[in-house]
């Protein structure tokens, strides 16, 4: 009996927090975004991490209450470790902004966290994965352009410009003037300008 009664405030407390969650949704859409903040706060309080992502965002943008990077970058932290993908990759984004004497750990933590979401299917995670390993003192050249590729095949124009040039320039693959030109034209048709001057 205690293990029903028990899974039944479990049951109650997720169906409470979805429900503000998706009230605070609501209420962004419609501009009041301190209705909004309130309603995610109370959802990521009871643990639940889409409103934790959200209240995050709230705290970066300073949408309903004030802006605090500190703030978001806890309350990412928190939906990261809840295995929320797109506040995986912003908690890493927000790891790599500072600067404190554990440099190493905090930066272990933050490819990780990248890795997670770049495999949760985050583009924006995958392009930051590729440039960030084709970077560097040691350049990971073939994982740069593993994560380049997901990017790019998930529509992403700047990773596929990327791509054309690891395949220029041989980096992480053969070299083939004709693979990357296939590529230029691909992410100059999406738009973007650096390719376009490529193939000039």
């Amino acid at each position: 009996l205690e293990e029903a009664a028990f899974q039944l405030q479990q049951v109650f407390r997720i169906d409470i927090s979805i429900a503000l969650n998706i009230l605070g949704i609501e209420s962004m859409r419609a501009g009041h975004y301190r209705i909004a903040y309130t309603c995610f706060k109370l959802a990521a309080d009871r643990g639940y991490s889409k409103a934790q992502f959200n209240v995050g965002l709230c705290y970066e943008h300073g949408r309903g209450t004030e802006k605090d990077l500190e703030k978001a970058a806890f309350y990412y932290s928190c939906a990261a470790s809840g295995c929320h993908p797109m506040a995986q990759y912003r908690y890493a984004r927000c790891l790599f902004c500072h600067r404190p004497e554990d440099e190493w750990d905090r930066h272990q933590k933050a490819v990780t966290f990248l890795e997670q979401a770049a495999m949760a299917g985050i583009t924006e995670a995958q392009a930051y994965l590729g440039v960030f390993y084709m970077r560097g003192l040691k350049p990971k050249e073939e994982r740069g352009l593993k994560y380049l590729l997901l990017a790019a095949k998930n529509g992403d124009a700047q990773s596929r410009y990327h791509v054309g040039v690891c395949y220029e320039k041989g980096l992480g693959v053969q070299q083939s003037l004709a693979e990357a030109m296939r590529h230029y034209r691909q992410s100059a048709a999406a738009g973007n300008r650096d390719a376009r001057e490529r193939l000039r």
